[in-house]
């Protein structure tokens, strides 16, 4: 075989094999010198790169592939000519289109072992990428339905044994998921319900029917007896055999409640009726009003006497509040069907007098002794609070509640829109990271009442500078990030700055006495700097820190040459670990007061670094990097020690109070925590009880039944759990009697204007009522002024926690404040 202009040509026989082989293979085959210069190249890159094999010998890579496909894939070359073989799988590009490829990378070794060139074949796998992205997304899709579905869900074989279930069943029949996928759900069934459940099943394996629906009764893990509306539907193969069928398992146990009390004693039910807050209608057979309890007579604008024999459909009113269109009656569904029909969302009732009310309802059919229909009964209630209360903590869960703005959630889902937006139109858009300068002097010397006040005076001037399309969001104490969706490269981006400085400045409201607050900012680009959310909220916040580092008071642009972890950060790692061993860190005590009696029971262990009762660095500037570095692991073992040495030494002598201990998601998910937490009770010689740990919702949440395990583990030891900023996180109160929490710490956004805002202040009930519910106490933190802490107190708190009754002190301070036993 000879090689003519950098192809093989066979030279007869069996030698054209080798050739042919190479040049019809579907795949693009080189080999690449150390020199980085082609030196051969097969046929299949002609209509691929749409050049010819014989123009590319010879040539440098870099003169032949284009530079974005170079970026991608160029540092597996350098790995191979290192000696290294290397693969890469993604995006290239062919001709003037992107294919999706898996490339390898072989180095050729000399006699003495030396690269002297590399092997490289490409195979375009663009069809196979896309159907595994498609069949990704399709079972995400099916899991979250699934998985979050508020009703409960199993995955079925047709022998009844459970393949999947989600937390609302387990949650319904007080299982966990490993424990009901051992059973069937014939052996949860109640016995009476035996035999219909098999008939059914039967029925809709042998193809006689298609799917069932049937009331029925389980057994709860407890005893008790749990009512449901069972919904299954096989899934078949290509044969139509069933391999699993879909079950939708709601607990009617309530509703049946109703049916029952209302099957006994008539008499009983009419007094019980009218005293129930809900209200309350029945009809007979023929649609016609029957009874209105008095909480009815009030929300329909009917009195009992005028609705008696009424059609239905002419006291009951009901309007879709959306498109404003009448509403069906679940009423005549539940009669028809002798069933619980539900109805929720956008249901307004109509009064009599033309006013409207927001409802929820139920309705269910009435049966006599013999079990026949003979009417319906209808209760609902008026939830107009109840969405007010919805809408206001849905919107607490996305904006900052002292500023208003969207918080770092929302600006996440913002940012992501606007990119993609962006992308579309090929336009180019700006990020802003701001930081006040020298923002703790204004709560270190005027309090915290003034540097609310100031946040909110920024907040305002950002939002009355900027446009309304753009976007601002409070990201921390004193952090603001501004999302411009449209800017005229760095040039507008940087006119905007001066703009936001200048305004700020002739406003006077960064002036507070002998204090003149400025602010930096970081700007990153779109699409010069960063493609993606994550990239772009990262780089400019690398800018920002270098603005802080050269002096504050100014504006910088993103450029690649700035480090990734800014030198302001890595100096504080390096004094950091150098403080742990010279013993600079010391711990502060917040004291905890009973809320009635205003005695000092408790107490927060706090982290400080200070040399000369002066702070070296604040804790939210070098906790977070102690996190970030794993240095807290180390750090959290001491606090826990010296904790623990304190509490105990207060206790022998006579003054003990319980100590809480902050524990941080990397110190609480270490493999050794149990066993350092244990080792410094016993060193400490302090009872269990003394020590409290507080944690986070987030990082209660995240590890799931492994946190529980934990938390378990640890409450056998004696030591009490905390919730800590309870309300900020994932607003959802389920989750709560699933983990052994014994308090929970209300966040100090909700104190802070408990006694002005009264949906603050219902929120603050509701937890109070809830957790008292539960049996955990409740402990309040941010308590600044007697208003507060007088509502906390009628509301039931437990302990208050704040600056009325002290700020954070050294032991030997907070002891001269403890009674002696």
């Amino acid at each position: 075989m000879r090689q003519i202009d950098g192809e093989f040509v066979p030279s007869g026989g069996d030698a054209q094999w080798p050739a042919h082989v190479l040049n019809g293979a579907p795949a693009l085959v080189t080999y690449i010198d150390r020199d980085r210069r082609f030196r051969f190249a097969n046929a299949t890159h002609q209509p691929w790169l749409g050049i010819a094999p014989a123009q590319m010998v010879g040539q440098v890579v870099d003169d032949v592939i284009d530079a974005w496909s170079l970026g991608r894939a160029g540092t597996c070359l350098e790995q191979a000519l290192a000696g290294e073989p290397a693969v890469y799988e993604g995006e290239l590009f062919s001709g003037p289109a992107r294919s999706y490829v898996h490339g390898n990378f072989q180095p050729d070794f000399d006699e003495q072992g030396q690269v002297r060139g590399v092997f490289t074949v490409f195979i375009d796998i663009s069809a196979r990428h896309a159907l595994e992205t498609q069949l990704r997304e399709s079972e995400q899709r099916f899991y979250g339905a699934f998985q979050h579905a508020p009703i409960g869900m199993a995955l079925v074989t047709p022998d009844s044994h459970m393949l999947r279930v989600n937390d609302a069943l387990c949650q319904m029949l007080g299982y966990s998921e490993q424990e009901l996928l051992t059973k069937t759900l014939l052996e949860l069934t109640h016995s009476d319900d035996l035999v219909t459940s098999r008939e059914l099943s039967r029925s809709m394996v042998e193809g006689e029917r298609e799917s069932y629906q049937l009331e029925k009764r389980y057994v709860h893990r407890d005893g008790h007896t749990v009512h449901v509306m069972l919904s299954v539907s096989p899934v078949r193969n290509a044969a139509g055999q069933p391999y699993h069928a879909v079950a939708q398992i709601q607990d009617i146990s309530q509703r049946k409640a109703y049916e029952e009390a209302l099957f006994r004693e008539r008499e009983l039910a009419e007094v019980t009726l009218r005293s129930i807050g809900d209200a309350v209608i029945t009809t007979d057979l023929h649609d016609r009003v029957t009874s209105l309890n008095p909480i009815a007579e009030a929300m329909t604008g009917w009195t009992h006497a005028e609705a008696m024999g009424r059609p239905m459909s002419e006291v009951f009113r009901l309007i879709d509040s959306r498109t404003r269109e009448p509403m069906h009656n679940p009423l005549l569904d539940a009669i028809a069907r002798d069933t619980i029909v539900e109805l929720k969302g956008n249901a307004v009732l109509l009064h009599r007098n033309g006013f409207e009310t927001p409802i929820e309802d139920s309705a269910a059919s009435i049966h006599d002794h013999a079990g026949s229909v003979i009417g319906g009964v209808l209760v609902f209630h008026d939830v107009s609070e109840t969405r007010a209360l919805a809408l206001k903590m849905a919107h607490l869960a996305q904006h900052d509640t002292l500023t208003g703005l969207p918080n770092r959630s929302l600006l996440q889902s913002r940012l992501e829109q606007v990119l993609a937006a962006a992308n579309r139109r090929q336009d180019q858009i700006a990020l802003l990271h701001i930081d006040l300068d020298h923002f703790k002097q204004v709560n270190d010397t005027l309090g915290h009442e003034a540097g609310d006040g100031l946040l909110r005076a920024f907040a305002t001037h950002l939002r009355e500078v900027l446009r309304s399309e753009d976007t601002v969001s409070r990201v921390g104490v004193d952090e603001f990030v501004v999302l411009l969706s449209h800017v005229d490269g760095r040039a507008g981006a940087g006119q905007l700055c001066e703009k936001l400085m200048r305004l700020w400045q002739d406003s006077g409201a960064g002036r507070l006495g002998d204090l003149n607050i400025h602010f930096s900012v970081g700007i990153s680009i779109y699409p010069d700097d960063a493609r993606d959310a994550e990239s772009i909220l990262r780089n400019a916040d690398v800018a920002m820190y270098e603005v802080k580092m050269q002096g504050r008071n100014g504006y910088r642009f993103f450029t690649p040459s700035m480090s990734e972890r800014p030198a302001e950060r890595q100096r504080i790692e390096q004094d950091l670990r150098k403080a742990l061993v010279r013993g600079e860190l010391s711990l502060h005590y917040q004291p905890k007061v009973d809320a009635i009696s205003s005695v000092t029971v408790g107490a927060e262990a706090l982290l400080r670094w200070q040399v000369d009762g002066r702070d070296v660095y604040t804790p939210d500037e070098f906790i977070p990097i102690a996190e970030q570095t794993g240095l807290i692991v180390p750090i959290g073992e001491w606090v826990m020690r010296e904790a623990c040495r304190q509490a105990g030494e207060w206790h022998r002598a006579g003054r003990s109070i319980v100590v809480a201990v902050n524990v941080s998601a990397p110190q609480f998910q270490h493999e050794g925590f149990h066993g350092a937490l244990q080792a410094a009770l016993q060193e400490a010689r302090l009872p269990p009880s003394l020590i409290e740990l507080e944690l986070t919702e987030r990082m209660v949440m995240s590890a799931g039944d492994q946190s529980r395990a934990l938390m378990q583990r640890i409450k056998e030891l004696g030591v009490s759990l905390a919730l800590d900023d309870f309300g900020t996180g994932y607003c959802s109160l389920s989750y709560l009697k699933y983990f052994p929490i014994d308090a929970l710490k209300i966040d100090r956004t909700f104190v802070r204007d408990i006694a002005t805002d009264a949906d603050n202040a219902a929120i603050t009930d509701a937890i109070i009522a809830m957790a008292h519910g539960l049996e955990m106490s409740v402990v309040a933190e941010g308590v600044e002024t007697q208003a507060q802490a007088e509502h906390l107190r009628r509301a039931g708190c437990s302990m208050l926690q704040g600056f009325l009754f002290g700020t954070a002190l050294p032991a030997q301070e907070l002891e001269l404040r403890l009674a002696p036993a």
